[in-house]
């Protein structure tokens, strides 16, 4: 095991499915409790809380606020207190995007896209942070994107969040470097999520081919190992941030891509 989490709490953001959900089984598995947040079926979310416990015998509480109201955010926060006497792991995974080119962009979604990938980073971490230096331990991980480091074009908003991210990241590591708490990032490539199965569909239906076929060309356009990354290899990544062995890693943006960056 990478970590021993016992007794520790995770909140994970965006974690009813893809990379989050992905982050909450491996973290469970390594004994943190888990705060679930996002979006879905209100059943289906209690499917996965229970499965959680079930499965690795650790405490999980699914925290229903929108991450688009720093309000909502602030009590989120005083309610995982309450329950649990603090955040030790914070992973802000959630996250939208929309294609489009910058003139077409509507000024509501880039609004969006900013609150929900940059700014809510910025008041988790203002509302969690103070407990985990009361303890002096912490671990904040920000899951940015590889569009956090390069651009593609039409996705103006997510780039200029993603880079944000990554510049937050960095802030909140030097503010904390002669504490025991780090803040990373982790850049994903292409990984096969709902976000990407969107994109895939619509590049399918553009050039009138199968959804396969569109998977290929994703992946040929920018990733070299032709391959998506798993959400759980990003999970695993998260594990090893969280360990004694990461403690001096501070600041970084780790991209797990298949290359891409290297280009």
């Amino acid at each position: 095991m990478l970590a021993n989490l016992s007794n520790k709490v995770a909140l994970i953001t965006g974690s009813t499915s893809g990379i989050g959900l992905a982050c909450a089984h491996t973290l469970a598995k390594a004994g943190a409790n888990i705060v679930l947040n996002g979006f879905g079926d209100a059943n289906e979310i209690e499917r996965i809380r229970q499965n959680i416990e079930n499965t690795y015998k650790v405490k999980s509480i699914y925290a229903n606020y929108n991450l688009m109201k720093p309000t909502e955010i602030k009590q989120m926060i005083e309610h995982v207190n309450k329950t649990f006497g603090g955040v030790d792991i914070l992973i802000n995974n959630a996250g939208m995007q929309h294609v489009t080119p910058i003139e077409d962009m509507p000024e509501d979604m880039y609004e969006k896209i900013i609150a929900l990938n940059l700014s809510s980073n910025f008041y988790t971490i203002k509302y969690c942070i103070p407990h985990m230096k009361k303890r002096n331990w912490g671990r904040i991980i920000n899951i940015a994107s590889v569009h956090g480091k390069v651009a593609s074009v039409n996705k103006a908003p997510y780039v200029a969040s993603k880079h944000g991210v990554i510049g937050l990241t960095k802030v909140v590591a030097l503010e904390n470097a002669q504490t025991g708490v780090t803040c990373n990032a982790i850049c994903p490539g292409w990984v096969l999520t709902d976000l990407i199965k969107k994109q895939i569909e619509a590049l399918s239906q553009k050039n009138n081919t199968t959804f396969e076929e569109g998977a290929k060309a994703l992946l040929k356009e920018k990733q070299p190992s032709q391959q998506f990354v798993r959400p759980e290899q990003i999970g695993e990544t998260a594990l090893f941030l969280c360990s004694d062995s990461a403690s001096e890693i501070r600041g970084e943006a780790i991209c797990v891509d298949g290359g891409w960056v290297a280009i």
